[in-house]
């Protein structure tokens, strides 16, 4: 393995702590198996080593960060697999079932768009009414936390994400409607 690669367990532990100490007061889990979160940690700071960010120990990562952002910890797909399969992709979060040993962990399969997907252009379909707003909005891409205001937090104030997560929100889903 290369020797810059290598990561200390003092590192894994402080970042395993930290994990604790923010999961829980966010509303998140951290997988009770202790030796297996741990390994996860460490593959996140190899990864950070690797490639200046933490991208998923569990995804096979470009090094070209503005490709990874929705594969960084915690990713973009976190909640819903949460949701719906009461763990993240890599397990390292989990749901409140799986703490308390209600449900076991299954297989989670991949919601990462395949690489040509992510690069085309998203195209949003219907009549949208233009408005304009006294500063732009940002969106959170992890937990979907919105502000108004000239740029993004440098932490997202939900899910402690940093700045490079956030995206400018231009247009409402058409779903939804804005009544004036």
């Amino acid at each position: 393995m290369n020797s810059g690669l290598e990561v200390s367990w003092e590192e894994v532990k402080k970042i395993f702590d930290r994990l604790q100490r923010e999961a829980e007061p966010s509303g998140y889990h951290l997988n009770p198996d202790v030796t297996f979160t741990q390994e996860l940690v460490k593959g996140l700071l190899i990864n950070e080593k690797r490639y200046g960010y933490w991208a998923c120990p569990c995804r096979l990562a470009s090094g070209n960060k503005a490709e990874d952002l929705d594969i960084i910890c915690p990713c973009d797909y976190r909640d819903p697999d949460l949701t719906d399969y009461d763990a993240c992709y890599c397990a390292l979060y989990v749901s409140g079932a799986v703490l308390k040993g209600e449900k076991k962990i299954k297989s989670i399969p991949e919601r990462r768009p395949p690489a040509e997907e992510r690069k085309s252009p998203k195209s949003r379909s219907g009549d949208q009414k233009k408005f304009s707003l006294p500063l732009p909005v940002w969106r959170c891409r992890v937990c979907g936390y919105l502000c108004a205001r000239e740029e993004p937090p440098e932490v997202c104030p939900v899910c402690k994400v940093k700045k490079d997560r956030f995206e400018r929100f231009n247009k409402l889903p058409p779903t939804l409607s804005v009544v004036f």
